[in-house]
Order: C-alpha cells, then structure tokens, then sequence
C-alpha cells in the first residue's frame, strides 16, 4: 500500500475514535459469548465470521495508531498497521455483518460491533475496495437528487398505470388522483422503493382509510448507508427531508424497509415531522376504525420475522403481530423471538451483492426457526427481508410463502 493512501486511511480511523468506539476497542475481552449470537458464525463455524473476530481487525488498528504501544512497541503487540492484507481482512469482515446488532444485545457489555463495521466500511470507500455494486447504487440516488426536475416527469407517468391498479383494487370508477404528488400540507409524505408493490399496496391502504397524503419522488432505501460513506449517506437522507419540509407535511411515513426508517427516525436529528413506519401507521388506522380487515380471513399457519432494524434497533413489536392476529386463525411466534430474534442473513446491505451461497449457509438459524413453527406463510415488513427469506426458501427447499406485511394486508382489506 502507498504510503499516501495510508495516511489518508489513518486520518479516517482517528477521526471516528469517538467516546463509544474508545469503549468498544478498550472494553472487550474476547470472552466468546458474542458467538452464539451470531447467526452468520452460525452459518459458517469461522473465527472471522464471529462478532469479535471482525471488531478485532478494527481494534488491532486503533492500537497501531491510538495508542503508544503501537508506536513504541509494534512487535510486541497485536497491533497492525495498514496494508492490502488489512484491507482485505476489513472487507471480509464488513461484508459478512448485516449490522443486525444481536451481538450487542447479549454482549456483557454492550459492544456495538455494528458500529465498528460502519468504521470499516468508512475505509474501504475511502480505499476504492468498497463493493462495487453498492457504490454505483449511492451514486445513481446522489444524481437524481441532484436533478430530480429531469426524473418528475418519467415518474408521473409510471405512477398514473399504478394507480389504475389501485383503481381496480378498490372498484372506483377513475384513477385520478388515487397516488397524488407534490401536494402541499399533506398530512403523510409516503416514501417508497423503486418496486411497484411498495407504492400499489400503500396506496390502497391509504385511499381505504381516506387520508391526506402524498407520494415522495425519491425511493426510501440508502445505499450510502449500506456502503458505509457517510457523506452519501447524509446526502440521501437530507433528499427526503427537503421534499418534506418544502411540502410541509406532518409525518412521512416509511416504506416496509427497516433501515431507511431507522435511518430517520433516530439517526438525522430533531426533524420538523414525525416519522412512522408504514407497519405502524395501519395498526393505527386499524385501531381508529379508519380501514377494516376480513377477521380470520386466513386458516394456513402464519408466522412473523422481525427485521432487525424495525424491531430490535427500532423497538416495533406489538404493531405487526397485532394486525396480523386480526387477519389469520393460526398464528404461530418463532423462538427465540423479539429482541433475540435471528436476523435473515440478506441486511446491511449484503442482499444486493453476488453473495448468495454464503447468505443461503448464514441464513440456517432463520431457516430452523421458520421451520419450528411449523408454518405455511411467512409475513414480514423489510424488503431486503422478504428478499432473503425468499433466497432460503429456495436455498433450503422450505415448503412456505413469503409475504410483506402491507401485502396480507391489502389481500385482507374491506373496501
């Protein structure tokens, strides 16, 4: 490695040494328990796939370069200083975490390896070494924030054929105006994804409880996030934020993706509206009697996968497992469940690279907690969820259906 690109590199690593990353690096004591908390050592029995074999290759860092025994000593202790090698440790260990943060909830002592993940992925794009496909993702959604004017017109054209959909799903006699943009003082700013169900399904839903609401331009999921750069990451964010503000809208509402929810909910500051997750949002039209459901409408065995980000990192439990209890007559919890739940194996991320085979291995506790329950559906409110447990529905052979939440719901929904 140059000793240019090193330095670079070494400024980074300082300049994310904050008070909690101090504690993680100082605090560990490579006890082991994180590693039967993590399903992807689960998966693949492998040092380096346990939560403290990849927070070591960040920790053994900060000792080379924070710490006077590195200086003073470099042989006489674990300490490593940057390379190719390193780079390529730190790419292994980033990229088989989905940040998913069981670990730290069974940690004795609260080690967030997730957050030491977000170090390591800050160097590698700051090394070109990030994953090739995520980046070019972060981009495309940088540009079009840029020049959102140019994509208005492309996209309103695309929404008035879905909204005959919804047309049709509520047998009224026009579309217009079923998926309204720009709207000024809206109550609700919906922010999608690129698919087309995550705006049909929504939209139903809020056309049936007779709201005020508006569709965003811009999709919900941050691929600057998932990359790791922070500066990308801040800039898709801030995209949503603009477009409600200048809307004044009270609340946006977030697709079915638990960390674009996250990600504004808890990690962009005070903000002048509410954030709600769209899971949210029908339970509290279900409890107001804004929209009805067929009760026991369903007779299969049904079951519920928290997505780490919207239930343990974002403390939704209750609101799903009550409005699909309304829906089926057999409703079956995994073990364990809640904040112990296992995550799929697809988050972080790591559900858009060419990583299949390992993500099938990782996702084995998820598949034997599905297959406990003994049930025929499997409901969840993540799209990288949905993606995942569908690759160990294949990847295993499971006799299940995947579905998203606002999916059962519209299938269920009196209108």
């Amino acid at each position: 490695m140059e000793k240019e690109k090193a330095m670079e590199l070494k400024q980074i690593l300082k300049t994310r040494l904050n008070r909690p990353m101090r504690y993680y690096i100082d605090t560990c004591t490579r006890c082991g328990l994180c590693y039967d908390t993590c399903h992807a050592f689960q998966g693949i029995p492998k040092k380096e796939y346990s939560p403290v074999g990849r927070a070591e290759v960040v920790r053994k860092l900060y000792k080379k370069y924070t710490r006077p025994g590195g200086f003073i000593f470099p042989y006489g202790t674990d300490a490593t200083k940057f390379s190719d090698t390193v780079m390529d440790q730190l790419y292994e260990a980033a990229w088989s975490c989905t940040g998913c943060r069981r670990c730290a909830v069974n940690c004795p002592f609260g080690i967030d390896t997730g957050q030491m993940m977000g170090v390591a992925k800050h160097l590698l794009i700051a090394n070109g070494t990030a994953p090739e496909e995520l980046v070019m993702l972060a981009d495309a959604a940088v540009e079009k924030g840029k020049s959102i004017d140019q994509f208005k017109e492309g996209y309103r054209n695309v929404i008035r054929d879905l909204e005959k959909e919804v047309q049709r799903k509520l047998s009224l006699p026009a579309s217009d105006g079923l998926i309204p943009m720009e709207k000024k003082d809206a109550t609700i700013l919906y922010v999608g994804l690129a698919g087309a169900h995550s705006i049909v399904n929504p939209a139903i839903i809020f056309n049936a409880a007779k709201e005020n609401w508006t569709l965003s331009f811009f999709e919900a999921v941050n691929f600057g996030f998932f990359a790791g750069d922070p500066a990308k990451a801040n800039f898709i964010a801030q995209r949503i934020i603009k477009e409600a503000t200048a809307l004044n809208v009270k609340e946006v509402v977030v697709v079915e993706c638990g960390t674009a929810f996250r990600i504004l909910r808890a990690l962009m500051g005070k903000l002048p509206f509410k954030v709600t997750s769209i899971v949210e949002l029908i339970h509290r039209y279900l409890k107001e009697g804004r929209i009805k459901l067929k009760e026991g409408a369903v007779s299969d065995a049904v079951t519920y996968h928290d997505p780490c980000q919207l239930g343990r990192n974002g403390g939704v439990y209750d609101e799903p497992r009550e409005v699909i209890r309304k829906i089926v007559t057999d409703y079956r919890e995994m073990s364990p469940t809640r904040e112990q739940n296992w995550c799929c194996g697809g988050g972080g991320g790591l559900v858009a690279l060419d990583n299949e085979e390992f993500r099938i291995k990782t996702g084995k506790p998820k598949k034997e907690q599905i297959v406990a329950t003994g049930a025929k559906i499997v409901v969840t409110a993540c799209e990288n969820c949905v993606s995942q447990l569908k690759t160990i529905q294949s990847g295993y052979g499971l006799d299940v259906e995947v579905k998203y939440l606002t999916e059962l719901v519209c299938e269920n929904i009196i209108v």
